[in-house]
């Protein structure tokens, strides 16, 4: 069967790829287990929106359409402080970035033909992507790849409209601790970054641009500038990579025999 959008259909990406090579689904496992861990998140997202202001409609095409919960957050944070639209849009746009290195990680897992590949790029996140690669072989980790991402955004979708319809019941975040959510959120993005020292630097120099603006920026406007701490981290990171120059040898390299 062929589709006017390439020899892969759609309805084959979304349905046919479900089963593994086997006829198994290895993934539902990992699947059920990361949707419990978004759950609450979601929950959690839709009482801060509604607490920021938004009203139901705005979180649902929200949730619906960014589908990146560390955007969402740093989009209504930045709102709910009283930035503008370009800087919460900005904000949310730095963090949604590394969605797109996933890109050549996900190849093997995505449709052939542009307009599928462009509507699976709708669910490649950091869940998928985890879910996806853990697969050996392609059609187990296209399986897990659509399967995820079409259960996540679900799950996502119907526990922030949960958070928005319990917000009036929950009162403030700040009464539930609700409102460390995004600091949480932004730790558990950055921690595997420490490992090496270019993500050090990285981190202690935009924490210090961050904080060095802050008494003269609008809200949101320290994420944006704080992306000048990549110069420093990079040039760190060329330094180490960089191969020793051709003929060189160290002090204590002992000379050749005669």
């Amino acid at each position: 069967m062929k589709a006017r959008f390439g020899t892969i259909p759609w309805i084959a990406g979304l349905i046919g790829r479900l089963g593994s090579s086997d006829g198994s689904r290895p993934y539902l496992r990992d699947c059920v287990i990361v949707s419990l861990a978004v759950a609450p998140t979601g929950v959690t997202f839709g009482v801060v929106a509604d607490a920021a202001g938004f009203d139901l409609a705005r979180i649902v095409v929200m949730s619906a359409l960014v589908f990146t919960g560390a955007s969402q957050f740093a989009a209504v944070g930045v709102i709910n402080d009283g930035g503008s639209g370009g800087a919460a849009v900005g904000s949310a746009l730095l963090l949604a970035a590394r969605n797109a290195l996933y890109g050549p990680v996900m190849r093997r897992s995505l449709p052939a033909s542009v307009p599928a590949r462009l509507g699976a790029a709708q669910f490649v996140i950091d869940e998928t992507t985890a879910i996806s690669t853990a697969r050996t072989n392609r059609r187990d980790a296209a399986g897990a790849f659509w399967f995820s991402g079409i259960i996540l955004w679900l799950v996502w979708n119907a526990c922030s409209v949960a958070g928005a319809l319990l917000g009036a019941v929950l009162g403030t975040p700040e009464t539930w601790g609700l409102d460390a959510a995004f600091p949480a959120i932004l730790v558990a993005l950055l921690a595997p970054h420490l490992r090496t020292a270019a993500g050090r630097i990285a981190a202690l120099a935009a924490a210090a641009v961050a904080l060095g603006v802050v008494p003269v920026t609008g809200a949101g406007v320290p994420i944006l500038v704080s992306i000048v701490a990549l110069a420093p981290a990079l040039w760190v990171r060329t330094r180490r990579t960089e191969p020793p120059a051709a003929g060189g040898t160290s002090d204590d390299t002992p000379d050749a025999a005669p």
